[in-house]
């Protein structure tokens, strides 16, 4: 029977889980690519899967932001906003530690959930997991940018045709017509066109062979021999970087795990679960790591402290050493540690300060803070010399996580050598106010903890959503920035100007306000900022294809 679908909040977005089964330990599944927990259920082959699953397990299911029942999003996700959803739905079950399954794309977070989060981890079990989406020689698996363009022009003229190729993930049902119908629903109602586009984008640009060898938790790897979505050299690769996985090679050509030899799959996963050792003695995690210098001609530290401590618990992160020179800090992702070196250059630019920063991520002990900071100190002396002022460097490890993100980087002639003889290329971060363009005063100084500016945005146009005067001028003088970089900010994150992400998100609460029937068309109208109900009855059907009224019927 089909489990009560409920909502648990990951920042501000919504995030739509289940949860089945009376077993001793906690399973997480991670889905692939799309999903709908919803029509889950109306796969018997799936629901007959996650029943054997059910009896040793407490299974939990949630569909990720932008897909399924979840909150629609407008952005990129990055990978530690998909952490974060994992994190949101443990923690809203009351989970401490899970085991956590990953199929397809799922597996790639589940991993760099693993390697950042090992005290939540019992273990990880994955099915067709790939490292990353892009060709080059050192991995030669991965699609070409041909290819890759082949499946961006699929999902553009047949993802609502129902000619969408998907006997490729599935052969031996090609010849179902009920499964590939399903299926094809199954995919269509977990994301629209664009949404799996901008999926499918993002996970061009992942790549996590760096951080294969930070996953300390028992690893089972599963795949089938001829899979074509995900070549079987490509998870011995894999395999072979993690310490202690076990490899297992099923016969067959589906990449979904629930078709096929599923009783040899369901067999494999029993004995790895039933024969987990557990182990809380684990003391190393991924670690992302900021060290930057201050710059500063006057005596400005108490300041500058005030202005690093902000902006530091903003994005939840710690220091591990500071003095009126340079600093270190962690954080839980790359993506966190450079955004808020950004936000950290440009305040305390205002004070005539500069920062010169570099962002790493790297294997580290957990909870010692002089042996992080030990263990950085290599990064730092080779990091801080080659860094100008007012100036972002990454590695290419942090690059490769940053898919997402919003982010400009721009390949930098330095590397870093690490203490293990290893060689990273280095990666300069655009930022914005590098225009010279004026800093427009700041209206409102009260934005949440740990907000992105797109959170920012959002927040700023739901406080007014019925005022049919606010527009961008008011918007650019609550964020504190011009017209010009929140377009170019925007346009990098969104695809959208600032004025159609307002009129987007207008329209979305409306279409809300409607299906909730608590108010007619015309309350409506005029709740979300619309001059008039016929004006209104226009957007909203350019925006959805179908009139408000439509909508009710």
């Amino acid at each position: 029977m089909k489990p009560a679908t409920q909502y648990t909040k990951s920042g501000r977005i919504n995030i739509a889980y289940q949860i089945f089964g009376s077993g001793p330990v906690d399973l997480v599944y991670i889905p692939g690519w799309v999903s709908n927990i919803d029509w889950m259920w109306a796969c018997p082959e799936l629901v007959h899967f996650f029943e054997e699953l059910g009896k040793i397990a407490r299974v939990i299911l949630f569909d990720k932001r932008g897909t399924g029942l979840s909150d629609r999003v407008v952005e990129l996700s990055t990978l530690e906003e998909r952490m974060d959803d994992i994190r949101a739905v443990m923690d809203a079950v009351g989970s401490e530690k899970a085991i956590l399954f990953g199929h397809s794309e799922g597996g790639s977070v589940s991993a760099l959930f693993a390697a950042t989060y090992p005290k939540r981890t019992v273990s990880l079990i994955t099915f067709g997991v790939f490292a990353k989406r892009r060709y080059d020689a050192n991995y030669p698996w991965a699609p070409t940018d041909e290819e890759r363009q082949k499946v961006y022009d699929m999902i553009e003229n047949s993802w609502g045709s129902g000619d969408m190729n998907l006997e490729s993930l599935a052969p031996s049902k090609a010849d179902d017509e009920e499964f590939m119908d399903w299926l094809a629903n199954y995919f269509r109602s977990g994301a629209s066109p664009s949404a799996a586009m901008v999926l499918t984008k993002m996970n061009t640009e992942v790549d996590i062979i760096d951080i294969l060898g930070s996953i300390d938790v028992p690893t089972l790897m599963m795949q089938r021999t001829n899979d074509i979505d995900v070549k079987i050299d490509e998870g011995k690769f894999i395999a072979e970087r993690i310490k202690g996985a076990k490899f297992v090679e099923f016969d067959g050509d589906d990449h979904l795990f629930w078709v096929g030899n599923t009783q040899e799959v369901l067999r494999e996963m029993k004995s790895f679960i039933t024969e987990i050792e557990p182990n809380d003695s684990r003391e190393r995690q991924l670690v992302t790591i900021l060290a930057a210098r201050i710059i500063s001609s006057d005596n400005k530290e108490n300041q500058v402290k005030q202005t690093l401590d902000r902006y530091i618990n903003q994005y939840k992160g710690r220091f591990i050493q500071y003095n009126a020179q340079r600093f270190i800090a962690t954080f839980t992702g790359p993506s966190k540690a450079v955004h808020c070196s950004l936000d950290l250059a440009n305040a305390l630019r205002k004070s005539d300060v500069q920062l010169a920063a570099g962002v790493h991520i790297k294997e580290c002990s957990l909870g010692d803070s002089q042996s992080i900071g030990e263990q950085t100190e290599d990064f730092v002396d080779s990091i801080i010399k080659q860094i100008q002022p007012n100036e972002i460097l990454i590695t290419q490890t942090v690059k490769h996580l940053l898919s997402g993100a919003g982010l400009t980087l721009n390949p930098h002639p330095g590397i870093y050598a690490s203490f293990f003889d290893e060689s990273l290329s280095l990666y300069s971060v655009k930022n914005y106010f590098d225009d010279d363009e004026d800093i427009v005063p700041i209206q409102k100084s009260t934005w949440p903890q740990n907000s992105s500016l797109l959170e920012n945005v959002l927040q700023s146009i739901e406080e007014h959503l019925s005022n049919e005067s606010f527009g961008v001028d008011t918007l650019c003088k609550e964020l504190g920035i011009s017209e010009r970089q929140l377009q170019r900010k925007l346009k990098a994150i969104t695809n959208k100007s600032p004025n159609q992400l307002i009129s987007s998100v207008r329209l979305h609460r409306a279409k809300e306000l409607i299906l909730n029937q608590q108010l007619n068309i015309s309350e409506v109208a005029f709740q979300t900022g619309f001059s008039s109900p016929s004006y209104f009855s226009k957007s909203f059907k350019k925006e959805f294809s179908l009139s408000p009224t439509d909508l009710l019927q």
